[in-house]
């Protein structure tokens, strides 16, 4: 018997008590990572290192978000920390949070101590926070991964790099005209591409077992419009890597053994990607909740944790569209999903790499990705459109069905151009009848607590939204789009001085909610969002900076 199985046998064997069942996930988390490579050695991973002292920082709480203590920076070797814990929690009067703070640096954001000039226009505002927001080169402090060269962060509890954030924030940039730090962004993540051979969701320790939405080629083309096509090359050994990590295992698939990491092949033959996370335990910045929605869910904690941890890569967290009962995160079955939106991005992807090896005169090379992206199309509009409902939807493949579930997802095979004409037309109709509200789209039709649900919009969303209308000639609703995007940033600007991570679009006098955490400022995406759109419709200016539109509600 395997020692790792025994062990958690036996704690089972315990009963289900409060107790028995922390102890249960504390080891379980332990397992998770002594049995499971690293690519990155001696890198602090504090749930890790401090043991039980994570544990019970965490679940007391010490602080109101898990993700505080995740980020704290230790003052000694973390064995000594954990040794000078077990030795005085023993002691009267010992007092945990008084030990944390005497042996830990707390995370600082810098934008805290930033000041809105309300005597600013909203584009001067964004352009003021760009340096407030950039972090400089880094060395490794705890949890942090240390990046080589500039970059900016999203903004409040987020003060480190995201992947698929990063890309919206670099659209701002190049409106912006600070080029440089583009390429800055693009080379840190090439670095973290050869240093963990993938992109992680952040640049923590804790996020490395997962990657998020693949736009690093996206970033890639990004550069080309400033630098030329053959920057391509030059970054081609990193796209070629991560391609690799999506698409590891894939050629090991068959009908008895399906599934692999974020690989699934489907009856027909197709090959087509899930989210995933290699480690079935707690997110160290989410580990209370974690622990308590395993719970009370009555599920296996190990899948949970599995579905929430995918969630979280696929950057939805969380949202109806991962849920078999949409208003009931304990159902959460995400890695049982192939998304809409991830399969357009590695469509893309390999599109990509077809160029690359086109630059770099492999012809051979160029048809294999080409036929790749071929194939990936037409399983995409077989298996994620729904004739009768003339839209696409996520494929649930142990159902061997669509979930279903109307979500703004559906527009990214419009953004990469491979719908039928008459399939963006249909979905520019459902658009336009059920997701637009008075300040832009709403992310799905159901209301649910979840942050990724109405009546949230999100800037990326409606940067994809508008271009992939624009791709199919539905210029009036893009423009609409954009127009109610601005106005509600705009407002929201005008009467708290910030602009926000999300947004309310169905009540414009209501600030948005829902998820873990309270609602961010800053923020890196929604200001790249921003003034990219204001750049592509330059007759939108006057409401951003000279003639503010209040709206009405519908």
């Amino acid at each position: 018997m395997n020692t790792d199985s025994y062990i958690m046998r036996k704690i089972m064997e315990q009963g289900r008590s409060k107790k028995s069942y922390f102890l249960f996930n504390l080891v379980l988390l332990l397992l998770s990572y002594i049995f499971a490579p690293s690519p990155v050695q001696a890198q602090y991973r504090p749930e890790i290192d401090l043991q039980e002292l994570f544990h019970e920082v965490q679940l007391q709480p010490v602080f109101p978000d898990s993700k505080t203590f995740a980020d704290c920076v230790p003052l000694q070797e973390p064995a000594y920390i954990l040794q000078a814990y077990r030795e005085q929690r023993k002691q009267p009067g010992f007092n945990l949070k008084e030990f944390v703070l005497e042996h830990f640096l707390l995370p600082t954001q810098p934008s805290s101590n930033f000041t809105t000039d309300t005597s600013l226009s909203v584009t001067a505002h964004i352009r003021q926070l760009w340096p407030v927001l950039t972090c400089m080169p880094d060395e490794s402090g705890g949890s942090l991964l240390p990046l080589p060269h500039a970059y900016v962060v999203p903004g409040g509890r987020f003060q480190e790099i995201y992947y698929w954030d990063s890309f919206f924030t670099m659209l701002g940039l190049q409106a912006s005209g600070e080029n440089a730090l583009m390429q800055h962004m693009v080379d840190n993540f090439t670095h973290l591409i050869h240093r963990t051979g993938h992109i992680p969701n952040g640049n923590r320790s804790y996020y490395l077992s997962r990657s998020q939405p693949p736009f690093y080629a996206l970033m890639l083309h990004l550069l080309t419009q400033e630098m030329g096509r053959d920057v391509l090359v030059k970054y081609a050994p990193a796209l070629r890597k991560e391609y690799a990590f999506w698409m590891d295992g894939a050629e090991q698939l068959t009908p008895a053994y399906p599934a692999h990491r974020r690989v699934v092949l489907l009856p027909d033959g197709s090959i087509l990607n899930r989210y995933w996370d290699d480690q079935p335990a707690p997110r160290p910045e989410s580990y209370k909740e974690d622990l308590h929605l395993a719970r009370e869910s009555g599920r296996r904690p190990e899948e949970v944790y599995r579905h929430i941890r995918a969630a979280a890569e696929s950057g939805w967290d969380f949202s109806s569209r991962w849920f078999a009962d949409k208003q009931n995160l304990s159902t959460i079955h995400t890695t049982d999903i192939l998304p809409v939106d991830l399969n357009a991005l590695l469509f893309h992807m390999e599109l990509t790499l077809a160029e690359m090896a086109e630059l770099e005169r492999d012809p051979s090379g160029a048809r294999l990705f080409r036929q790749k992206a071929k194939a990936r199309r037409k399983a995409v509009l077989q298996h994620m459109w729904h004739d009768n409902d003339s839209f696409f939807y996520d494929y649930d493949f142990v159902q061997g069905t669509t979930t279903n579930t109307p979500t703004l997802a559906a527009v990214f095979p419009l953004y990469f151009c491979m719908a039928k004409r008459r399939q963006a037309s249909a979905v520019a109709e459902r658009l336009e009848r059920d997701f637009l509200m008075p300040g832009g789209l709403a992310t799905t039709l159901a209301h649910t607590n979840q942050q990724w649900d109405a009546p949230n919009g999100w800037a990326p969303l409606q940067w994809m939204s508008i271009q992939a209308l624009r791709n199919y000639n539905h210029e009036k609703l893009a423009r609409s789009i954009a127009t109610r995007w601005i106005s509600l940033g705009t407002q929201v600007h005008e009467s708290t001085g910030k602009m926000v991570e999300k947004y309310n679009v169905e009540n414009l006098d209501l600030e948005a909610g829902g998820g873990e955490y309270p609602n961010q400022d800053g923020f890196g995406w929604t200001n790249g969002v921003f003034l990219k759109l204001l750049s592509l419709y330059p007759e939108l200016r006057p409401i951003a900076e000279q003639e503010p539109v209040m709206l009405q509600n519908r």
